[in-house]
């Protein structure tokens, strides 16, 4: 009997350092290791966002080790689903893949307030989606 692979899930942000970070985050913690996840920017930033970092510490979940990573076509290739926030044009489209761009605000340059409301967004998002990616 073989198991079927994960399904993979990669978003991306401009910076991969605010709410892409946040949405992998949320799903690794939703999920575990019943879906791949992968996160990765258009024009990575030096350093993920500490007020999104402080923002998911609130809740739990830590994504402070977590580092900006390069958009490179490969991570779409090998994804089921890619999710955008706001990278525009410079993601790659491959046919047969499933395809969303989530609008929410960007949480650089915000104090925690104002990321607040866009970590439970992204949150509500994630469990949306991992009920359509893993029926019960």
């Amino acid at each position: 009997m073989t198991a079927e692979a994960a399904p993979a899930v990669l978003f991306v942000c401009v910076h991969n350092a605010g709410r892409s970070q946040m949405a992998a985050g949320f799903l690794r913690e939703i999920a575990g290791d019943r879906i791949e996840v992968r996160s990765a920017g258009s024009l990575p930033a030096e350093q993920i966002n500490p007020v999104a970092v402080a923002a998911m510490a609130e809740l739990g979940i830590d994504i402070a080790a977590e580092q900006p990573k390069v958009l490179t076509t490969e991570a779409v290739q090998d994804s089921d689903v890619v999710i955008t926030m706001g990278c525009g044009d410079a993601c790659p489209f491959f046919p047969g893949k499933r395809y969303e761009d989530w609008t929410l605000d960007d949480p650089a340059g915000q104090g925690i307030e104002a990321v607040r409301p866009i970590r439970d967004e992204i949150r509500r998002r994630i469990q949306q989606l991992v009920g359509e990616l893993l029926p019960a």
